[in-house]
């Protein structure tokens, strides 16, 4: 295994904690165009709410799974937008920290924040990707062949509708303690993908999220304010 295999392992365990220093740049560091404040604020808030329905679009169809720090592996699916690229939750969350960027009024730290979590993330997905070849084999290749890592692909979405086999994604699965049994897992429909989330079961997964959206521009608004 290679180094960077090992420390996406790492860094996938630590994920959720790991941005905090790029939260406290936003809510540290003065605003350097204060001119704009209000205009770079709304256009910050687009971008955000873009990268928002991404991770919703994507949760609805992995579900609480993308939750875990486990290493077992759930269901693949390659339904939604995991049909167009492999990683759109990874691509949500750089979208998010952007558009956090640019509220802040900090747009030279766009270009910072990208490399750093484009760094992180490509380390995450280089051990996610290890890990799904050495227990999926043929079922995960055959899907990274199809489906590009970053880049989405109008030409992967269509091969995928022509696929009639079980869908695929880096889905999983919960520690022991809130694992399901084979029995509980999410069950193929007739054309052999996984049923999607109902919305208030993937606003309820992806609660934490939004909360921490909204805390976010409540200290901004309080940063810009007071």
């Amino acid at each position: 295994m290679s180094r960077l295999v090992r420390a996406g392992g790492w860094l996938f365990r630590r994920r959720t904690s790991l941005p905090l220093p790029l939260a406290l740049a936003l809510l540290l560091i003065p605003s350097s165009d204060a001119s704009r404040a209000s205009a770079l604020f709304a256009v910050g808030a687009v971008i955000v709410g873009a990268g928002e329905l991404l991770r919703l679009w994507a949760v609805r169809h992995i579900g609480v799974i993308s939750r875990t720090r486990s290493d077992r592996l759930g269901p693949l699916v390659s339904t939604g937008p995991f049909s167009f690229v492999r990683n759109p939750l990874y691509l949500g969350n750089i979208a998010l920290w952007v558009g956090f960027a640019v509220s802040a009024g900090l747009v030279w730290l766009v270009p910072i924040f990208v490399v750093v979590l484009s760094l992180e993330y490509h380390a995450i997905v280089r051990w996610e990707e290890d890990l799904l070849t050495s227990r999926r084999r043929e079922e995960y290749r055959a899907y990274a062949a199809r489906v590009p890592r970053w880049i989405p692909s109008i030409v992967a979405r269509r091969q995928s509708t022509v696929d009639s086999g079980p869908s695929t994604v880096t889905a999983i699965q919960p520690p022991a303690a809130n694992r399901q049994s084979a029995e509980e897992l999410p069950q193929l429909t007739d054309g052999g993908r996984l049923p999607t989330n109902s919305w208030p079961e993937t606003f309820f997964s992806e609660r934490g999220t939004l909360i921490a959206i909204a805390v976010g521009y409540l200290l901004l608004w309080v940063k810009h304010n007071v």
